[in-house]
């Protein structure tokens, strides 16, 4: 492999990354959550970043990318408590699909790091998919059902 191709391969999978990383920072700055699309650029570029770091100075030995990993997800952990909220008075908590869509774009941004397009592609579709729908077809049985959630979590989608 030429330094070229190496530059383009590095270019296109943090390139990937960071499309991750709009789209769906985009969606929660839409729904005006704190976690929008700088927040989930960041995250999915540095997790790109950590993979093809590690990947390259151990050549893919595959005990090194799992410690990365593991870091990458408990690490993003603390990142997405930080934007859950309980409200003192009336205990509802919101942030929570916020918190989840850091951490999910963090391993997406991973999944590009390490060349693995098609995980990382059908991973980003699956992930829209249940933030466009989620909230309307959680609407929707509950209106159907009847059944408020009992939780009380909160009264729009996250």
């Amino acid at each position: 492999m030429t330094q070229w191709d190496m530059y383009q391969t590095i270019a296109l999978r943090l390139g990937l990354a960071l499309v991750v990383g709009t789209i769906l920072g985009l969606n929660r700055w839409l729904h005006h959550k704190s976690a929008g699309i700088r927040t989930h650029s960041l995250v999915a570029i540095g997790s790109a970043t950590a993979i093809l770091l590690i990947s390259d100075f151990v050549k893919d030995d595959a005990q090194s990318v799992s410690r990365v990993l593991q870091g990458l997800i408990t690490g993003l952990g603390f990142l997405g408590a930080g934007v859950i909220i309980r409200e003192q008075r009336s205990q509802k908590i919101s942030g929570l699909t916020t918190a989840a869509s850091v951490w999910s774009c963090a391993l997406i941004g991973a999944a590009f790091g390490a060349g693995q397009f098609a995980l990382g592609s059908i991973s980003l579709g699956a992930i829209l998919l249940v933030l466009i729908i989620g909230g309307p077809l959680e609407r929707l049985v509950s209106g159907l059902t009847g059944i408020k959630r009992t939780s009380e979590v909160s009264g729009e989608p996250d």
